[in-house]
């Protein structure tokens, strides 16, 4: 029972990220496609999900929700490459950026199922 809440826990988290990351994203000038939002969403809430069923030991928990937070958000940075020419962002920069809010947002969602719960 106490895996599934953890699951249940992290996963309900990275959907709460992935709305905060899409706010962020539709703040900008243009208008946000909704492939993309639904994509932006969906990344976040799959790096909840993996961090609930993951039984890596990576040493200390923060280290875990980093490490996942990277990985599971590569897909979504590497697919930010093919989006168009934007004036206020590159589009390495979108890369780097997209990777380290990943990272952010998988030690929050670790912080709030392993501190919090």
């Amino acid at each position: 029972m106490q895996k599934a809440k953890r699951i249940i826990i992290a996963t309900l988290s990275g959907v709460l990220f992935g709305f905060v990351c899409f706010g962020l994203a539709s703040s900008g000038s243009g208008e946000l496609p909704c492939p993309a939002a639904f994509q932006i969403i969906a990344s976040r809430t799959l790096i909840g999900f993996a961090i609930g069923i993951s039984c890596l030991s990576l040493g200390h928990w923060s280290i875990h929700g980093l490490v996942m937070g990277m990985i599971f958000s590569i897909p979504l940075a590497i697919s930010g490459l093919m989006a168009p020419e934007n004036p206020e962002f590159s589009k390495s920069g979108m890369l780097i950026w997209t990777i380290v809010l990943g990272m952010v947002y998988g030690l929050l969602i670790e912080v709030i199922t392993s501190l919090l719960f």
